[in-house]
């Protein structure tokens, strides 16, 4: 056989879903761990500055020999 059968759970998983469930207050953390990194609160005026600065990126930037570089 060289798949695990669909109803298998690894020692690791069936460690880490007793621990969630001992401590459910770590689910909250979680969620402010996870929205201090992904949903950082966004600045309008910075990104139209950003948008602004953009350069137009070249056809194929890799090839030395290209006429467009």
């Amino acid at each position: 056989m060289l798949f695990a059968p669909r109803n298998y759970v690894s020692e690791y998983t069936r460690w880490f879903n007793e621990q969630m469930a001992q401590h459910p207050e770590w689910r909250a953390a979680q969620q402010a761990g996870y929205a201090i990194g992904w949903e950082a609160p966004r600045d309008p005026e910075a990104e139209t500055g950003f948008a602004a600065a953009r350069e137009a990126q070249k056809p194929y930037p890799y090839d030395v020999n290209f006429p467009g570089n």
